[in-house]
């Protein structure tokens, strides 16, 4: 009797023990300020393909920090967004977002790859035309980014009814992002001229180059954002951020999961 009782007070003891460790890693993640919501709870008919969580991006892996595929912006960023969808659904259109809020662990997962210059797997679909030693004099990389802070969102527009986006396969062959629509790899959003995330001067979003039914998608997408209150980056069609920022001067870094979000009352 003794013995079980000397068990099971050590096991107790080690259970207690235990606890506070778990809860103690848990509580070392920084977590998102109560003006942070999901988008879905927002609107819920945005469509979201959060590429960051997939190897389907100029990197070819899951960036840091990203845990789920759920797009996080603020609170006056997600509701406009919302306004934007209402006129776009109206139109027969859905918005379709890339990437939302991003955290500094994520940005600096882009900066050690763009300094490894062995890693090109992903140059023939993201940047065939770029010199990847030039990715941070041409502003394509950076050390800080404006989607942590919370405001920005890549996105562009798809046609209603909306048919899904086949999944990337990792090592299939790849195509380059400026060709044309049918040779990229395959997406439901409108002929935007380039795929998201195409490292190309064709991506600026008034470049005289794209035309015709291209330019006007853009320009659709372009001024439904804008009268809902965002402006574009001009380097990047699907670049839009919610103005005023909300939090114009913070860098956030809690990791893209519901549990870094505040709880809903």
């Amino acid at each position: 009797m003794r013995r079980l009782l000397r068990s099971l007070v050590a096991g107790a003891a080690a259970a207690l023990l235990a606890v506070p460790a778990t809860t103690a890693r848990a509580d070392t993640e920084p977590k998102a300020p109560p003006e942070f919501v999901a988008l879905r709870d927002a609107d819920p008919t945005i469509l979201q393909e959060m590429r960051y969580i997939t190897r389907h991006n100029f990197t070819g892996e899951r960036i840091d920090g990203y845990r789920q595929p759920l797009c996080i912006l603020t609170r006056d960023a997600a509701n406009a967004l919302r306004r934007a969808q209402r006129t776009f659904l109206r139109q027969g259109y859905t918005l379709k977002v890339y990437d939302c809020y991003r955290p500094q662990r994520a940005v600096d997962h882009f900066v050690r790859w763009a300094k490894d210059l062995d890693d090109q797997r992903m140059k023939t679909e993201f940047y065939p035309r770029v010199d990847k030693t030039r990715l941070f004099e041409d502003g394509y990389i950076a050390a800080k980014s404006g989607h942590s802070r919370g405001s920005t969102v890549d996105l562009t527009l798809v046609r209603l009814p909306a048919w899904p986006t086949r999944p990337y396969i990792p090592g299939e062959p790849l195509t380059s992002c400026y060709g044309p629509k049918r040779d990229r790899f395959p997406d439901n959003s409108l002929d935007m001229g380039t795929g998201f995330d195409c490292f190309d001067t064709l991506s600026h979003t008034l470049d005289p180059r794209v035309v015709g039914k291209q330019h006007s998608n853009r320009l659709l997408l372009k001024n439904g954002l804008e009268k809902a209150g965002f402006v574009n980056l001009p380097e990047e069609w699907w670049h839009y951020t919610c103005k005023p920022e909300t939090f114009p001067d913070t860098y956030f870094d809690f990791p893209i999961t519901r549990r870094s979000l505040p709880r809903v009352r």
